[in-house]
Parts: C-alpha cells; structure tokens; sequence
C-alpha cells in the first residue's frame, strides 16, 4: 500500500509540472429523464493522454446513509483529448457524440459532486467516503441555492458550491468553467471551448425519414454538415447491428460530399427474404471522420419489421378465445387435491407448486427469455403482448437503459418490495438448463417466478409501482383499455399467495408500503370470475412449467380460487371431469352409493382403478380388463376412484354406506 502510494505521489508530482486537467463543463439536470447529462474535462494541451485519470460522482446528501460518498466511477484509460484540449462524456443524445457514454440518468442533480483523479475505477467502489487523496480537481454543486454540501465542499477544497439553477434555467443551462477558474450558468457548450476561442469543427448529422420500416421498403439516408465543405468530405458508414447484416439491405456505404455543399444522400433497399428472423434494429454508424469534423449525433435506430411473422389460432387478451389451447399438466398433476377443504387444500396446492424435488427456481435475468415466449403476441410472433396497455411491441425494444419510454420490461404483479424478495436472484441470464432448488420457504425465488411477471410498457410499469389492485388503487391505465388483464393478475396473485409461505392476501386497500401483504382480496376474486382464464393464459402456463416444472393452478381451475380464498372455503374440493384429461374417457361405476361391491363399465380395453380417502392416501387399486366388478372392504365415507385406460383418465367420488 505504501509503494502503491509513495508511486501515486510520484505521478502526481510529475503530472503537476507539465499539463493540468480541469472539469471545464457540466449538465447535470437536463429536460425530462436526464438523457443528456455530460462532464467536459479540458487538458492545457491538445491531445492529452489520460491513462491514469477517473472520474468520480459523489452523492452529498448529508441526511442519506449514501452521504459524501460515491455513487459511480469512470476509467478515462485509452482516451485522449481533442485538439482543444477537451473530452466530453456524457449521454448518447448529447450532441455533439460524446467521447465516452454514460448511461442515461447517471449523474445525480444535487447536491452531489464531480471529481477528477489519479487512479483506478477499482479505487472507488460504490460507498467511498469522499476523499481529497490523489485529487486533481473538483466541483460541488445543486440545482438550488440550499442546502449546502458542506463536507463535500471542505473535503474536495472548493472554493463554493455552484448553482446550476441560478437563472431560473437549470433543464436548459450548464455551469462552465471561466479561464480564471471562477464558473458561470449559461446555455451548454459541449465539445467547444466556453469562450468560444479555438479551433470549430464542422459538425455532420445524419437523418432519415422514418424510424420504421417494413423488409421490402426502401428509404434514403442524408449525411448534412453545418456548413459546406471547401474539399470534398469522404467518410464510410454502417448499418449492422446483431442480427441485422450486410445480407439485410443493398445500399452504397461510401458518403462523399463535394467541395461547396453540405449534404450527401443515399438510398437502402432492404431485403425481402422468407425468414422469420423477428423485428430487428439497424443502425446508421459513422465511421472515422476526417480532422476537423465531428459527429452531431450517430447510431441512429431504425427497426426493421420482418413481414414473415407468424400468428396463432388463440386471441390476445382483448379478443380472448378458450378452449382452443389445452393444458399441459402430466395426468394426475391435480389428484392429491380431491376432497380436501381449506387450509388443508391451500397446503395440498403449495406441495405441488413448491415441491422441492421437483421445482426449479429461475433467476431475473432469464425472465426476459421466459416473456418473450409466454407472453408472445398472438398477432405477431415477433411481439410481445403489454398487460396493462393491452397493445403488441416488438420484442428487441425490450428495455437496456434507464429511459423505459417505448421500451418494455418486466412487471412484478406481486410488487419486489412488498413481497421482500427484492433483488433476490441474479440479473444475469443463465438458461434452462441451470436452476436453483427452491421451496416453500425460498422467498428470494419470487424475483424471479414468471408466474407472476409480466412484459409491460415501461411508463405504465412505474405508474402502478407498488399499489394494490383495485378501483380504489391500481385499475390501469386512466383510458381506452377494457380491463383484460384483471383475472389474469388475480390468478398470479392466488398463486404467489400459495406458493410462498411468507406471502398472503387480505381485503381492502392496503398501505403500499405493506409487507409480504397483498389487497384487495374481494377484488381478485371478482375479478377472477369477471375475466376468466382464457387460451392465452394457459398457453403462457404451458410455457413457464416448461421452466419452472410447476403450474398455476388458478389458470387450470380458476374456480380453485373460491375454495381457498372465497366463500367456498368450507367446501370440499372436487376438480371439474370436463378437462382434457378426462373428457374422452366415458366411465361408468354402480352401485353409487354401494356397500361392499361396485361395477365398472365403459372400459372394454385393460385399464387401472386406484381409490382414495378424502385426504389422499391410496386405499385401494387394482388392474381390470372389460366390465368388472369389484369387491372393496372400506369402511363407510367419501372416496374418489381414479380410473386409466389407453392414456385417459378421469376421477369418480363414491359413497359407502
């Protein structure tokens, strides 16, 4: 450590003698979700090396536990300033292109503050008390007059705290650094010197028309410099980007604007082919411009529809079809349910839903593959269908920043801070193949349980945070929707119930700080009638037991529902005969009630019958061929006789007297 230091002080010094690096300019509070935040650093010669230097924000809330200390730090290894003397890192919607990105939303408002060192990013891992060790220079800021960072100031030896909000203006104003080290708030210079001395470059935008086109269209691309170009302006271009490739478009890559004009067109074919290879994202890339030019913006989005998307016989949720899309639960998934009551049932279902020895837990970052095969657009197979927004999105918009507008991204029904699993897997996708065990008592397992997370608008996501659903809470989106997700999340909310120990539903609108608490209970379960499970549903329960090997029972018995949590809690549970596991089987059994004997008919091939008690255990089974009868010896109650015969099955209750 001492080396470490002692070989720290010896670059200072050296740095020191020969070229200072100051923060010249920055943007921290910018119009909307902060999508155009930079920090301008300027080196008192051209073309500066920066290997060595970081770039630390800190937050300086002296009432918070994150108190003067830092939030982020940024390697400036491998970059070197321009022929200014200046760098700029910010946003990707900063124009100029910044150097060096930073994801949007990164730099905090005030009051907080920016640093320069000597040093590694490693040196700064989240939560390092604000330091003055290794300092090159500082600023300390807010976007009002009060309060003060005041340990932040004394710490960093700045002279005061800046106002970026001094004018009234702090969305449209940045502070700059003035050549007497004092600072000042005015309209954001990025990329130029604040006085507006040295060298100006000629910036180069690039435009298209649309955002959007189909395989087939074609569409032109201009490259559009500030000003005309006295020597003709040569530069290449590109459009790949994952899985879209040269194979995708026929078009002249090559850009050349003559001497004395100012702009360049280019027309792109793209290609039809007969492959569905999903919606996919082009985008205009500039290759190197030549000295003194620089780039107004880049990487500029265009989605490309694939015309050879596929739908299915099933209907979205605001069309919704049933009947169409068959359960596929193993023969006997459901049996240990039969003629248990209450909490005895509740406990029945979470042995099936969480059976250690068979129930993966899957981590969050899978989740977003799990979506885009379960909640897939039955319109258009390169879509997912948004829950509350009822309306398809494609599924590359799938949400990669902190700006969720257009976007879609994963919505827990059961909220993460109110079931207290927050945070509690892995946002790295891992697949099918790898799996956590889990059981009833694995809390951690709901961040992420698909059963209960949906792909959503990003917007609408925020808006419904963390409350209860219900007219007197959540009910969607304020208009032009009908409400077809509202048994959908009921189910999810009576499976996550019964899955997790810890968790559990009640009436009313509860406190949406409330934890491991969910309302309202009477809600869900009007809901759950009003908005019946339909082809959808259960096509996404197909799905995620292929994953999770565990189903939602409320989507294959929807009346389950009343039986654990509604009026008919005190009831016995028989499930319906009318599945697709058992409507083709056409069995017959008399006397009904019996005493000792009973016959069964209907069967003509070899076939199974095995009986139950109302809590479960086999008490009897046999194998029989034909009409049979059969002598039972039990004792006077309620029974249910399952029967087999080639693949079907289906469950008879039977009294004894």
């Amino acid at each position: 450590m001492i080396k470490k230091l002692f070989f720290a002080a010896l670059l200072f010094a050296a740095f020191s003698g020969s070229a200072q690096v100051v923060i010249n300019e920055i943007d921290p509070d910018t119009p909307g979700v902060d999508d155009k935040e930079f920090v301008e650093l300027k080196s008192a010669t051209p073309n500066f090396n920066l290997n060595g230097y970081v770039l630390v924000l800190y937050n300086g809330s002296p009432t918070s536990s994150t108190g003067n200390k830092s939030y982020f730090a940024l390697d400036l290894d491998g970059y070197v300033t321009d022929v200014n003397g200046l760098i700029v890192i910010g946003n990707d919607l900063v124009s100029p292109v910044p150097d060096r990105y930073l994801p949007i939303n990164t730099m905090q408002n005030g009051e907080d503050a920016i640093a320069l060192y000597l040093g590694n990013a490693s040196d700064f891992p989240d939560q390092t008390p604000v330091t003055a060790t290794n300092l090159v220079d500082a600023i300390v800021y807010n976007n009002a007059a009060t309060p003060i960072a005041t340990t932040l100031v004394s710490v960093l030896g700045v002279a005061a705290q800046i106002n970026e909000n001094i004018n009234g203006a702090k969305d449209t104003q940045s502070i700059q650094r003035k050549n007497d080290g004092t600072y000042e708030v005015k309209t954001p210079t990025p990329g130029a010197n604040n006085d507006g001395t040295g060298i100006t470059f000629n910036g180069v935008r690039i435009s298209v028309p649309l955002d959007t086109y189909n395989e087939g269209d074609n569409f032109n691309i201009t490259f559009t410099t500030q000003q005309p170009v006295t020597n003709n302006l040569a530069f290449t271009y590109t459009l790949i980007n994952g899985s879209f490739t040269n194979s995708d478009f026929i078009g002249n890559l090559n850009v050349i604007i003559p001497a004395g004009s100012s702009s360049f067109t280019t027309n792109i074919i793209l290609t039809d082919d007969t492959v569905d290879d999903g919606d996919e994202l082009a985008k205009v890339k500039f290759g190197t411009l030549p000295s003194g030019y620089n780039r107004l913006n880049d990487n500029v989005e265009i989605r490309i529809v694939d015309n050879d998307f596929t739908t299915q016989p099933w209907g979205t949720p605001v069309n919704p079809t049933r009947g169409l899309v068959s359960s596929t639960a193993p023969a006997g998934y459901y049996a240990s349910l039969e003629g248990k009551s209450g909490a005895v049932l509740k406990q029945a279902i979470q042995d099936i839903i969480a059976n250690p020895a068979v129930v993966h837990a899957h981590n969050y970052g899978d989740v977003e593959y799990i979506l885009k095969q379960a909640d897939q657009n039955p319109l258009n197979s390169n879509e997912v269908w948004l829950m509350y927004v009822e309306q398809g999105r494609a599924k590359y918009k799938y949400q990669t920043s902190s700006s969720n507008v257009g976007s879609w991204n994963r919505e827990h029904i059961y909220p993460q801070s109110r079931g207290g699993f927050a945070e509690g897997t892995s946002s790295t996708p891992d697949g099918m193949n790898v799996w956590l065990p889990t059981n009833a008592d694995n809390l951690l397992a709901g961040h992420g349980d698909a059963h209960h997370i949906r792909a959503e608008d990003g917007p609408e996501n925020s808006r419904r945070s963390n409350k209860d659903y219900g007219i007197d809470d959540y009910n969607g989106p304020a208009a032009g929707t009908q409400g077809s997700w509202h048994g959908d999340v009921a189910r999810s909310l009576f499976y996550m119930a019964c899955r997790y120990n810890a968790l559990n539903l009640a009436n009313g609108n509860l406190p949406d700080s409330s934890l491991h608490l969910m309302g309202d209970l009477a809600t869900l379960l009007q809901w759950n009638q009003s908005d019946p499970a339909d082809d959808f549903e259960m096509n996404r329960n197909n799905v995620v037991y292929t994953w999770q090997i565990n189903r939602n029972p409320f989507i294959d018995y929807p009346d389950l529902a009343d039986y654990v949590y509604g009026n008919k809690m005190a009831d016995v549970w028989f499930a319906p005969l009318a599945t697709a596991h058992f409507s083709d089987l056409k069995v017959g059994i008399y006397p009904n009630p019996a005493t000792d004997l009973i016959t069964i008919s209907g069967v003509a091939a070899k076939g199974e019958i095995s009986i139950v008690n109302i809590s479960g255990a086999e008490l009897y089974h046999s194998d029989f061929e034909g009409q049979t009868t059969l002598q039972l010896n039990l004792a006077t109650g309620i029974y249910l006789a399952k029967i087999t015969s080639e693949n079907k099955s289906t469950v008879k209750k039977i009294i004894i007297k």
